[in-house]
């Protein structure tokens, strides 16, 4: 495997763990959104990602990741019975967000690992570079 797929490999990871970033953080922000009706609620979203291969004919070239959509949740809005709320619908009904606080958390956590992870292998592979390069300098 060369190091320019090496870098094209690390570099679709931090492309794909910079979407999910974006994604949990959109979810945060509208995490206590609330509506007057379903329709118009907010539903979390998830980013779907899978592999591609790089050369068919050849495993060892590596996989790349693609990020193929984001998707919301289809999870029903929490309803509850607050008539005095400014968006409450006529039944005094508000809808709040699908958003669970704790798993985008723990999701933004883990995609900033994996993204951290990314750019330990681009520099080690960088490393690995100049070094070969030390070694042609010396002979």
């Amino acid at each position: 495997m060369s190091f320019s797929s090496l870098y094209d490999i690390a570099g679709s990871a931090m492309t794909a763990q910079t979407v999910r970033l974006n994604t949990v953080a959109s979810n945060l922000a509208n995490a206590d959104v609330v509506s007057g009706s379903e329709r118009e609620g907010y539903r979390a979203k998830r980013p779907v990602f899978s592999s591609v291969m790089m050369d068919m004919n050849n495993p060892m070239a590596g996989t790349r990741v693609r990020i193929d959509d984001v998707i919301e949740s289809d999870e029903p809005l929490r309803r509850r019975y607050e008539p005095n709320h400014p968006k409450a619908n006529e039944q005094g009904y508000v809808f709040h967000s699908t958003v669970n606080v704790v798993e985008e958390m723990a999701d933004m956590m883990a995609a900033s690992r994996s993204f951290e992870t990314n750019v330990d292998v681009m520099s080690r592979a960088r490393s690995m570079q100049q070094g070969i390069l030390r070694l042609g300098q010396t002979s």
